[in-house]
Order: C-alpha cells, then sequence, then structure tokens
C-alpha cells in the first residue's frame, strides 16, 4: 500500500514538523508513506483574480506530482463526512478494490483549484471549521494512522 501526501507548502513551526514526523513513522510500519511538498505562492495582499490565478499555478504543481493509477482524495470543506471508524472502513474498503496507490491533497492556504477537485476521486471534509493547511496535515496523518489502528483490531483508537 502506498499513501502519498501531496501538500503545498512547507510547514514552518517545529511542533507542527515534529507532529507529522512522529506519525509518519508509525505509518511506516503499515504502509508507504511519502510526504510531496509543491511549492505554494505567495498570498499576501493577493484577492480576486490574482487568488484563482495563484490557485491554478498551485494546481498546476499538485497535478504533476500525481502519477498515474493513483487514487486521489481531496481534503475540501464541502467533502464527505464520516468520523474515524469510517474513514478506517472507507481507507480499507479502497485497498480490497486494489487502489493500493491513493494521494490526500491538502491544498494551502486559499484553498484547491476546481482542476485538482475535478481531477478527484473523493473529496472528504473532515469538519465545517477551517483549519490551518499545517495543522490539516497533522490531523490527517493521525488519523491514517489510526485508521490502520482500527483496521487491524489493534489498541489505540476508544
Amino acid at each position: 500500500m502506498n499513501i502519498t501526501l501531496i501538500c503545498v507548502g512547507k510547514i514552518k513551526e517545529s511542533f507542527y514538523k515534529d507532529a507529522v514526523s512522529e506519525y509518519s513513522k508509525r505509518l511506516s510500519a503499515y504502509c508507504t508513506f511519502k510526504i510531496v511538498e509543491v511549492e505554494d505562492e505567495a498570498d499576501r495582499g493577493l484577492n480576486g483574480s490574482l487568488i484563482e490565478q495563484a490557485k491554478a499555478n498551485e494546481a498546476g504543481r499538485i497535478l504533476k506530482a500525481l502519477k498515474p493509477g493513483m487514487y486521489v482524495v481531496t481534503l475540501e470543506i464541502k467533502g464527505k463526512k464520516t468520523d474515524s471508524e469510517g474513514f478506517s472502513g472507507m481507507l480499507s474498503d479502497m485497498f480490497v478494490q486494489g487502489k493500493s496507490d491513493i494521494a490526500f491533497i491538502i491544498g494551502g492556504s486559499n484553498g484547491l483549484d476546481a482542476s485538482v477537485s475535478d481531477r478527484s476521486d473523493l473529496k472528504l471534509s473532515f469538519s465545517d471549521m477551517t483549519f490551518p493547511h499545517q495543522l490539516m496535515r497533522v490531523i490527517l496523518t493521525e488519523q491514517l494512522y489510526r485508521a490502520f489502528k482500527i483496521m487491524r483490531g489493534e489498541p489505540y483508537h476508544k
């Protein structure tokens, strides 16, 4: 099983880096996990059409990072919501259906361009709330780890 997390931008805060690193290490017992960071567009003072152009530029980099045949899951506020058990079940179903190369995409501070959303096989939402994209990496890596623990019936999830 290959899971790739494609993210816009780099994490600057060490506490986020440490958390993502810890869950990435834990995930290595269950899958091949890697993180691909694509360059973000400077968004200071952007508005209107400039934001759309920035998202389009980021989208080009995101789409280029995808390999043919990857099953693509985008994190979007209007995506499908589920709980941890449901997420684990979705992931398990993907593997049973032969989707062994999965890409999760977290957009930048301006969100995802429609071209990335259109490429998505599954749009997933973790909340109606908006989170910093760096924090979303921590949440997603933790939930992936939790999903594997649930699949295997191992202690961790309560």
